[in-house]
């Protein structure tokens, strides 16, 4: 097993770390629209300017979540094993490697939180709006959560409200204390017909494409917010795709190729390097 091409062990306490999930992202249009240009916020950020491809843990939004608050992020599609940034401790783990950050609690969060992190939730879909039992069992994992209407599926400018929470959020630290913010990106998902022009409120590949264009728009606020603090380790996937009648299939919770590859990227944000 090789090592990691990060040392978790020399980032966990000294950067900050970011978790952003573009809830439904397929590989195949994040990758069409990088190679088309379309996304050049994201080429500018991820390294060698293109998605790593990957293989999620779960063909839905609850099911990747909790593996992945797990440590089990998505998967290179390469053969492995693959060894993992973090690791709950777990004998006989055969994807735990040398640079490996392992955690002695159930979940990402606590661990972090066990560390000295202050772990914050900005939901987006259903699975985090706190409104239900179910809708809270995520966000309930993390010391602070939020969610509002303006950061859902139904909202065209769900990303801009995310981001000013998350704002909101950083203002309230100290530069010392270390912060791990996921943020669940609700735009992805269907509806996403609004950020096309002359969609007629019907959901396409080439709506989901708009919506990832969207996004692209709007990160580069994110990258500078966290990059103000400081270092930040920051993984950006998807945590499954969808469907969009691809073998007479609509939607996602299948298992077909356009659910289960994702894109994929880790990189860290240097102090004040995103202007």
């Amino acid at each position: 097993m090789g090592r990691l091409k990060l040392d978790m062990g020399a980032l966990i306490g000294t950067h900050d770390v970011l978790l952003v999930t573009l809830d439904t992202l397929r590989f195949d249009v994040a990758e069409e629209l990088m190679v088309q240009g379309r996304t050049p916020h994201l080429r500018r950020a991820l390294p060698d300017g293109r998605w790593e491809k990957r293989h999620t843990p779960g063909s839905f939004t609850y099911a990747a979540h909790a593996a992945m608050f797990a440590g089990f992020l998505p998967t290179p599609v390469a053969p492995g094993p693959h060894p993992r940034l973090f690791a709950a401790a777990f004998p006989g783990s055969e994807t735990t490697g040398p640079g490996t950050w392992v955690f002695d609690a159930a979940d990402l969060p606590t661990g972090l939180a066990d560390a000295g992190y202050h772990t914050v939730c900005i939901g987006g879909v259903g699975f985090f709006n706190k409104q239900t039992p179910l809708g809270s069992a995520l966000p309930n994992l993390f010391r602070e959560s939020h969610w509002d209407p303006s950061f859902g599926v139904t909202s065209p400018t769900s990303l801009e409200a995310q981001i000013g929470c998350a704002e909101r959020v950083a203002a309230k630290l100290t530069p010392d204390r270390r912060l791990f913010l996921f943020l669940n990106v609700s735009a992805l998902h269907q509806p996403n017909w609004f950020h096309l022009p002359g969609a007629d409120r019907v959901d396409t590949r080439d709506t989901h494409a708009a919506a990832l264009e969207y996004v692209d728009r709007h990160i580069p606020r994110l990258f500078d917010l966290m990059s103000s603090r400081g270092p930040c380790l920051t993984i950006i996937s998807s945590d499954h795709g969808t469907a969009y009648g691809e073998s007479g299939q609509t939607g996602h919770r299948v298992g077909h190729e356009v659910v289960w590859t994702v894109p994929y990227g880790e990189f860290v944000l240097e102090h004040n390097s995103w202007k």
